[in-house]
């Protein structure tokens, strides 16, 4: 599976974006998309995921309630819509695709195997 992240931006404190994962390859719907983001001096964090078929979600307690994640099949795209930012959102967020991954793992890195090429989100106060 080959992803390709967009949507990165500069945005000011309690602005919105939205950013795609277009997904290309060997699909199917045992998969799982997950959004992880790395701000500069720090490890990569879970955001959100979202599996392919049901439909089930995670997301990290820092952007529940600002993000939503969905999908659509059509398009073999997963969409991350983050309201009110903060500047403590600012990091490159990067997803990723994981196969069979059940929906208590599903803020698990390790369940991810493929992954695009990240985009940056830089939220200004």
């Amino acid at each position: 599976v080959q992803l390709q992240a967009s949507g990165g931006g500069l945005v000011q404190s309690g602005d919105s974006l939205r950013l795609s994962c277009a997904a290309s390859g060997r699909t199917d719907k045992t998969y799982a998309v997950a959004w992880f983001r790395q701000a500069p001096g720090k490890e990569r964090e879970f955001v959100a995921a979202i599996r392919w078929s049901g439909g089930a979600t995670s997301y990290a307690d820092s952007v529940k309630g600002r993000f939503t994640i969905s999908r659509d099949n059509a398009k073999n795209t997963v969409f991350l819509e983050m309201n009110s930012l903060k500047p403590e959102d600012t990091a490159v967020y990067y997803c990723g695709a994981g196969r069979g991954v059940i929906i208590s793992a599903l803020s698990s890195y390790n369940g991810y195997r493929s992954w695009g090429q990240g985009t940056l989100v830089t939220v200004s106060s």
